[in-house]
Formats: C-alpha cells, sequence, structure tokens
C-alpha cells in the first residue's frame, strides 16, 4: 500500500451503522486494530516472485459453496461457536459472511485486509446482511495489524502468494494468536508466480519464522487446493528477525 492511502485510510476511515436483529445500533470502522509491529526492513525479502492482488475473490461463490468450502475450513479447524476468527486477506468476505454465523452472537469474525477499497465494499455487504459480530481490520503488507491474543484461528484463503513481505508478515501476526491457536492456508501446489505457492517453500517459510506444521488437507472442488494448518510459535519460539534467513525456490 502506498503511503499516501495510508495516511488517506487514517485520516478517512469509513464507519458504517446497521441495525441487526433487535433493532441496537452497531459500527464498523475501518482502520487499524493494533499499534504497529516490527518493520518490514527488519527482515529478509522473499526470494521468489510475489503475485499482485487482481481480485477480491478467487471464483465464484455458487462454485465455491457447491463444494462446502467454509464448511470444510469450519470442520478441519474445528472452528466453533463463541470462537475469534481472523479471515486474513478477506477480499470479498467469502469466509467472512458464512463463518459469522457459524460464530453465533458469542464469537466474533475479523475481516483484515491491505485494500481499503475491499472493506469498503465488505462492509456494505456486512451492513446489508445485518451481521452484528464482524468487524473490520485494515492491514499492511508486512504487518495484519490485529491485537495481542486476539485470535483463535486465522485463515489465508488464496492469498498467501501475494503477501509481499512473508517473513515480516508472519511474525507481526503471531503475537495476534491466542495460546493453542491454528493458523490455516489454502493454496494451490504451484509456482507463486502462477497464483500458488509449492507446498515445500510454504513450509520453509514459516519454519524459518518459527511457526510448525501440524496437518496438511486436500480440499475437495474444482482447483480447491491444500490446507496446511500450522501453530504458531510462542514469544520465546519466535525467531528473531535477524536470525530469519529466507528459503531458496526455483521459482523465478
Amino acid at each position: 500500500m502506498r503511503p499516501s492511502s495510508v495516511i488517506a485510510a487514517l485520516i478517512a476511515t469509513a464507519l458504517l451503522t446497521f441495525a441487526p436483529g433487535v433493532g441496537r445500533v452497531h459500527a464498523i470502522e475501518i482502520t487499524y486494530l493494533a499499534p504497529p509491529g516490527e518493520p518490514a526492513r527488519a527482515f529478509p525479502k522473499p526470494e521468489r516472485p510475489v503475485a499482485e492482488i487482481v481480485s477480491p475473490s478467487r471464483s465464484t461463490e455458487r462454485q465455491r459453496d457447491a463444494f462446502d468450502e467454509s464448511g470444510q475450513l469450519a470442520r478441519l479447524l474445528a472452528i466453533r461457536p463463541g470462537m475469534t476468527v481472523g479471515d486474513i486477506g478477506a477480499g470479498s468476505g467469502y469466509h467472512t459472511v458464512r463463518l459469522s454465523r457459524l460464530l453465533g452472537g458469542g464469537g466474533r469474525m475479523i475481516a483484515q485486509d491491505v485494500t481499503q477499497e475491499y472493506l469498503n465494499q465488505l462492509a456494505e455487504r456486512i451492513k446489508r446482511l445485518k451481521l452484528s459480530n464482524v468487524g473490520l481490520a485494515l492491514g499492511e503488507p508486512h504487518d495484519p495489524r490485529l491485537p495481542a491474543a486476539s485470535l483463535d484461528v486465522a485463515i489465508l484463503v488464496h492469498m498467501y502468494h501475494e503477501v509481499a513481505q512473508p517473513y515480516a508478515f508472519l511474525y507481526n501476526l503471531a503475537p495476534a494468536l491466542k495460546s493453542g491457536a491454528r493458523v490455516g492456508i489454502v493454496d494451490l501446489d504451484r509456482p507463486t508466480s502462477q497464483h500458488g505457492t509449492p507446498l515445500e517453500l510454504l513450509r520453509c517459510e514459516l519454519a524459518a519464522v518459527g511457526y510448525r506444521q501440524i496437518a496438511l488437507h486436500q480440499l475437495a472442488g474444482d482447483d480447491a487446493g491444500y490446507l496446511a494448518v500450522f501453530s504458531p510459535p510462542t514469544h520465546a519460539e519466535r525467531k528473531r528477525p535477524r536470525d530469519i534467513v529466507a528459503c531458496k525456490t526455483a521459482d523465478r
């Protein structure tokens, strides 16, 4: 995100109100939810291409619903009512709106993205659907800017290959995850230049920061990809920025 865009987002945060169910008025403020973490310059750059952000949605929602994509994630990540789930790189909010219903009134869905316009559009969708348990979070390419120990589960769906500073991003994401939290990354097992992330590269980049893979699933659906599940590092396990070594890859 350009500096001018960040300044504009902070100065002109979008505030939408709506009255779900019982008539209460709720507000959704599109802004950073936490102070900045470590700067991108403290980390190595990835030694592989970074795909451009080209769309807020990967395919039509009807196609994704046909294979119950959100339901698969909920079952495989053991998402339950009352949890707080972060949809990182939420885009159009496909998973945000579906999982918010599963979480119920005692749970919370946080939709995070680095593109202000995507969040503006998602705010309108949330207003239209009268969802009272969804919050929006503006992030930076190297830092999701989420509150400490706020998430039970974080999902990154078909967006990891678009993260321009993966080591900084993963490092700054870790504090937002509760003890015992899970990170679910959905992507295609193909080069990042082709809007996917090879599994070995994904494992290497997360391990470089201190994350540990605990499960791997193949999702049902046309070109749906894999779901790789990781546990985040504790504060003591998280590699220091200067100790992180970028993973080598032939994807250039």
